[in-house]
């Protein structure tokens, strides 16, 4: 499963921006409509992804992000193997493994999608 992206949350989201993009050399652009809300790096993989914190499931920690051919079959060997599913979605998902460590999984079709 390769990493498809990093998300990071950010209190102030202009200076994560700066931060992010100085530090790795990268541009950080809005996302387009149905990639969700913040900024996304485009072209390189894997895609670095930045959202204001909130109180959701993926909103309090970085995540990464693994691509998977099968979104809902993954879904549900996170739960056969003594994960979690925290926050279920047709192309993204968010998980905990099975000691409690917060992760999201990509359907590798979207990934595929955002790299065009």
């Amino acid at each position: 499963m390769p990493i498809d992206l990093i998300e990071f949350p950010a209190d102030d989201l202009a200076r994560a921006r700066r931060f992010w993009e100085a530090l790795l050399d990268v541009s950080l652009d809005e996302r387009s409509e149905g990639d969700g809300q913040g900024l996304q790096s485009r072209g390189a993989q894997p895609s670095l992804g930045l959202h204001e914190r909130g109180p959701g499931p993926g909103d309090r920690f970085s995540l990464p992000y693994f691509s998977v051919p099968d979104l809902a079959q993954a879904l549900e060997r996170v739960v056969e193997l003594g994960g979690s599913v925290v926050h279920p979605g047709e192309r993204w998902a968010i998980c905990r493994d099975s000691e409690g460590s917060p992760f999201g999984l990509a359907s590798a079709f979207e990934s595929e999608g955002r790299r065009a």
